[in-house]
């Protein structure tokens, strides 16, 4: 699947830069809309928008839904107003309110007068009610029948609105005052008698949810239940909506991966992630160097560490000049097999594959790969060496300098591999923007210990050179 995504990408961006707009309808018509929201999410937003302007609307509204909030909110903004307007239109009430939580409020006031007055009403209802809460997420669209109603009057008035509510399976019963009486499956009320009275086919007492009581609560809920939807009730049982299985997913997904994170240790880390990626793309120009220069004064540092380190080998690289040669080649390994390691966190740390109570575990298997790495690519650039130095070159000790070379790529790839898995795990640990501090903190390290390793190799396995000179 991410290679599909990847190539699926990449064929994208070149037809929106060639401008290939006829090519570009066809790959976007023969993708699947989940795959669409995942591509559209990491494109940049100026292509996202492209892309939702050669959509059909109503595959366009179903790539919309499918696509996080957070990127929902960015491309409302990058809509023209008339565009914006019709997403925003077609969401479902609790939809609406999740985007207008962030939204700034001149563009909320603006889509939320642009609404007729009942939808209007279904929204701010929402929105009313606490962010966590049962209330937040539920939609005011449902279908109740008042008790005395026959089975045919139901069926007419389903056939009447069901386009307009977001499920029809679960079916509720409320006295006058909209309390809530009974429940009834859509099943049961087509294969009931026409004339039967609504009220004796009813399940009384159905399972319900007060609206104050936490999001999670009653996803569990529907979780531990065949039901597709919960109804929300006030403190006088009346019926004031209803929470989906769907949008009860999406609150047992986020709830599972904040938990996994603040029993690690990582509090908020959800909120913080997303807020510290807006800064490093959508924020100012100062926002983004605050970010980033501190850390990379870091590597300023440890590079002129580094170079202290070359400076007391000074006799050694003097008298062995073709230790030269392999300086980059211990440093570049050192630094792509660190980054490898963090990037491999880093999506196992997004999609949930990163066990926080066994991470010692998981840090050990990746330093194990790294020494074996290690082993395969030293034994390989000390075989170079002999070749090079030995049987093409005339260097006098070609073993010795393979060992130097062999001995000194195996610590730095260990060392860079463990530094890359460990290094965003701590940084996490103590609340810093892994993203930005990982790999200079990483280089820095990396740089300086394979360097010491290499020169204190070659100035104990070549001392006959050093010494002669």
């Amino acid at each position: 699947m991410e290679k599909e995504i990847k190539t699926l990408l990449k064929e994208l961006r070149t037809l929106i830069n060639e401008n290939k707009t006829e090519d570009l309808k066809k790959l976007l018509n023969d993708t699947d809309n989940y795959i669409l929201a995942d591509i559209i999410e990491i494109l940049e937003p100026e292509k996202q928008v492209v892309v939702f302007r050669l959509l059909d609307k109503e595959t366009a509204l179903d790539v919309f839904e499918y696509i996080e909030t957070e990127v929902q909110q960015d491309l409302l903004q990058n809509f023209t107003d008339e565009k914006a307007l019709e997403f925003f239109k077609e969401l479902e009430p609790d939809d609406r309110a999740a985007l207008m939580d962030e939204l700034p409020a001149k563009v909320a006031k603006r889509l939320l007068q642009a609404l007729s007055k009942k939808e209007r009403d279904f929204t701010t209802l929402v929105m009313g009610y606490e962010y966590g809460t049962a209330g937040h997420i539920m939609t005011p669209k449902y279908i109740s029948f008042k008790k005395g109603m026959t089975v045919q009057n139901a069926l007419d008035r389903i056939r009447e609105v069901a386009d307009e509510v977001e499920t029809v399976y679960h079916l509720y019963v409320t006295d006058k005052t909209r309390k809530l009486e009974g429940m009834i499956h859509l099943k049961a009320l087509i294969t009931a008698p026409t004339d039967e009275l609504i009220e004796n086919i009813m399940e009384s007492d159905p399972t319900k949810a007060s609206s104050d009581i936490k999001d999670e609560v009653v996803a569990k809920m529907l979780q531990d239940s065949d039901l597709l939807a919960v109804p929300i009730v006030d403190k006088e049982q009346r019926l004031l909506g209803v929470v989906t299985v769907d949008d009860a997913m999406d609150v047992l997904e986020d709830d599972a991966i904040d938990r996994e994170f603040t029993t690690a240790g990582f509090i908020d880390f959800s909120s913080k992630e997303r807020d510290r990626s807006k800064i490093l793309i959508s924020g100012k120009l100062t926002q983004i160097l605050g970010v980033r220069v501190p850390f990379l004064l870091i590597t300023l540092v440890g590079g002129m560490i580094a170079g202290f380190v070359i400076g007391g080998f000074e006799d050694v690289l003097e008298s062995i000049v073709v230790l030269a040669f392999f300086i980059p080649v211990v440093m570049d390994m050192g630094g792509n097999v660190g980054t490898q390691s963090s990037t491999i966190f880093t999506r196992a740390l997004a999609l949930g594959h990163i066990d926080f109570k066994r991470f010692i575990r998981q840090w050990g298997k990746e330093v194990l790969t790294g020494a074996t790495m290690g082993v395969i690519l030293g034994i390989l650039g000390g075989l170079i060496a002999y070749v090079w130095q030995g049987v093409i070159g005339d260097f006098a000790y070609p073993i010795e300098l393979a060992l130097v070379i062999a001995f000194a790529l195996f610590f730095t790839i260990t060392i860079a591999t463990a530094l890359g898995f460990m290094v965003p795990y701590l940084l996490l640990k103590v609340g810093a923007d892994q993203a930005a501090a990982s790999a200079p903190f990483i280089t820095t390290v990396k740089d300086i210990t394979g360097l010491f390793i290499y020169f204190l190799l070659a100035s104990i396995l070549l001392s006959e050179i050093v010494s002669a000179i």
